[in-house]
């Protein structure tokens, strides 16, 4: 919907496609929705949910055996972002690596977007 045709959306890394895949086979699932909610103290929060298939305008993003969709109205939000699976002795998650985000809470949890790219949704 909003990517450059011959490339993907998203990149996802060799970790965080072996996180999507092992989760995909576990709960038998299609895959794993991302989207972008209002929420938390800069304004917005990533949003992951389980799917067992893609919806109508959702982008597809195939990687390493991981599959991922983009919810439309994120689409804009998350074109460039890099995924990833990190593993520390205090958690583990999914990190994204946006460049779309211009300010992001102490937590990581919650960011904020430039405001020309969120008056376009």
């Amino acid at each position: 919907m909003f990517g450059i045709p011959g490339k993907q959306a998203v990149t996802i890394t060799p970790k965080a496609a072996e996180q999507i895949a092992r989760l995909m086979d576990t709960g038998g699932h299609a895959g794993l929705r991302i989207g972008i909610k209002k929420g938390g103290c800069a304004g917005m929060e990533y949003t992951m949910d389980y799917v067992d298939q893609p919806e109508t305008n959702d982008e597809v993003v195939e990687q390493d055996g991981a599959r991922i969709m983009i919810a439309p109205m994120a689409q804009m939000f998350l074109f460039g972002t890099e995924i990833d699976y990190e593993v520390s002795l205090l958690e583990s998650g999914f990190k994204f690596r946006n460049p779309n985000v211009v300010d992001a809470c102490g937590c990581g949890e919650s960011i904020k977007f430039d405001e020309k790219l969120s008056s376009q949704s």
